[in-house]
């Protein structure tokens, strides 16, 4: 599949690491570093700007070395790009931790997916069909 993308940032383009890889790096594009303090979060610009084709999303995700070694994570993960959106990709990250942690140009930050995506049509009804779980929510199947 094809995108369109400018990149407005001095770093090379997000590439799949693996042949397997569904996730891309996205990197930090900012002139100074951010300092994090704990609990702290703020918008990381990339300096990318992307067209998806109608039907596609760019899934905004976290790290997984990043959440486990330092409490970084994406704060609304996933962030969701929408197909008709064309401004800068941003990356609302948030410090977890209880140290303070400094994002410096070019570092690695988050990963994106590119998904499809279905739109649904609401068919109002006045009930819903049977299950064996029926209204259990939170837990009510169990932990193990």
């Amino acid at each position: 599949m094809q995108i369109r993308i400018i990149n407005k940032s001095s770093h090379n383009l997000p590439h799949y690491e693996t042949m397997a890889s569904a996730g891309m790096d996205l990197r930090a594009n900012i002139e100074e570093a951010i300092t994090l303090k704990p609990l702290e979060r703020t918008i990381v610009k990339t300096g990318l700007f992307i067209e998806l084709p109608i039907g596609y999303e760019a899934q905004v995700r976290p790290r997984s070395g990043l959440a486990a070694k330092k409490g970084i994570t994406v704060l609304n993960a996933p962030g969701t790009v929408d197909a008709d959106y064309r401004g800068e990709i941003g990356v609302i990250l948030v410090n977890l931790s209880n140290d303070d942690f400094t994002i410096e140009n070019g570092e690695r930050i988050a990963q994106l997916v590119i998904a499809k995506h279905e739109r649904a049509e609401w068919n109002l009804v006045e009930i819903l069909s049977e299950t064996s779980r029926g209204e259990g929510g939170f837990g009510s199947t169990g932990i193990k």
